[in-house]
C-alpha cells in the first residue's frame, strides 16, 4: 500500500475509528465517464439500488475498473458492491452501521461517489454526538476502516438545498 494514501489525509474521526477522505480520487473525466456510465445502469434497469454480489458474472468492467483502481491503491480486496442512484436531496440514507457479522470484525468501506455533491456525516453510536461532516465530491472517495462501523454510525441526510444526480459505489469484502 502507498503508505502516502494514510499520510496526506488525516483522520475525520476522533479515535478510536479511522475515515479518510480523498476528494479528487477520480479525476474529472474519469469521474465524468463514470457518472454517465453507472446513471445508465440504473436507468436501465428502473432501480435507484443495484447490487452485485461475490460470484455474479454480471460485474460491468467499467465497475470492476473502479473496484481494482481502489482495491491496489489501499491493498485490499472487495467482492461485493452496492450502487445506489440518488435522484436528487430528497433521496436519502438514514442513520446505521455496517457491522454485520459477514463483513468481518473491522470492515474496510471504499465509498466512491459521482455526480452531485453531498453532505455526508457520522456520529458516534452511543452518545449520537459530535456529528461530523464531509463534502462528498463528485470523484471523491471515502474509506471506513478500523472500529468505526462498530463506534459510528452514518447517514447521508436530505437536503433542501438544490441538488443533482448522484451516484454512490460501496465496496465491500464478504466474508466466507
Amino acid at each position: 500500500m502507498d503508505k502516502s494514501l494514510y499520510l496526506d489525509h488525516l483522520n475525520l474521526l476522533p479515535i478510536p475509528g479511522e475515515a479518510f477522505f480523498y476528494p479528487d480520487f477520480f479525476d474529472e473525466e474519469e469521474s465524468n465517464a463514470h457518472f454517465s456510465y453507472f446513471t445508465g445502469v440504473v436507468k436501465q434497469e428502473d432501480k435507484l439500488l443495484k447490487t452485485f454480489e461475490p460470484g455474479d458474472e454480471s460485474w460491468p468492467d467499467q465497475l470492476l475498473q473502479t473496484r481494482d483502481n481502489i482495491a491496489r491503491a489501499f491493498e485490499v480486496e472487495f467482492n461485493t458492491c452496492q450502487l445506489n442512484y440518488y435522484r436528487d436531496g430528497s433521496d436519502s440514507m438514514d442513520w446505521h452501521r455496517d457491522n454485520q457479522k459477514e463483513l468481518g470484525r473491522y470492515p474496510f468501506i471504499a465509498s466512491v461517489s459521482f455526480g452531485a455533491s453531498r453532505i455526508f456525516q457520522f456520529r458516534h453510536y452511543a452518545e449520537k454526538i459530535p456529528i461530523i461532516s464531509v463534502d462528498l465530491t463528485h470523484g471523491s472517495l471515502l474509506i471506513m476502516k478500523a472500529e468505526t462501523q462498530h463506534l459510528w454510525e452514518h447517514r447521508l441526510p436530505k437536503t433542501i438545498v438544490p441538488s443533482g444526480p448522484r451516484i454512490n459505489l460501496t465496496f465491500r469484502l464478504i466474508q466466507k
